[in-house]
């Protein structure tokens, strides 16, 4: 069995006991969070709008992280112009606690 779920307006395939990292949570580590279902697959078929409506993806908060930093250089050719710099993204990861229709 796995869902599709929605979070920070990207959607993500899970099954239980996966760990994924989504965008930033309000959130403390070790918290429960829900997110809301797009789609949900099982022996069933696949079950999409009013269908999972009431369905549900719970949770647990493992840890508030950053993803490896990238850089961003930008120049202009023959003018002796460069700018350099960093990125992190912010992440939460969880890990998917239970799927329920």
């Amino acid at each position: 069995m796995y869902a599709i779920i929605e979070n920070g307006n990207k959607q993500y395939k899970v099954s239980e006991g996966d760990v994924v990292r989504v965008e930033k949570l309000k959130a403390e580590v070790g918290s429960e969070v829900e997110f809301k279902v797009v789609m949900v697959a099982d022996e069933n078929g696949v079950k999409t709008g009013a269908d999972v409506a009431s369905a549900k993806v719970s949770a647990k908060v493992e840890a508030q992280d950053k993803f490896k930093k990238i850089i961003v250089f930008k120049y202009k050719a023959k003018k002796n112009e460069r700018k350099k710099q960093g990125h992190r993204q912010p992440f939460t990861a969880v890990k998917i606690e239970k799927i329920s229709l």
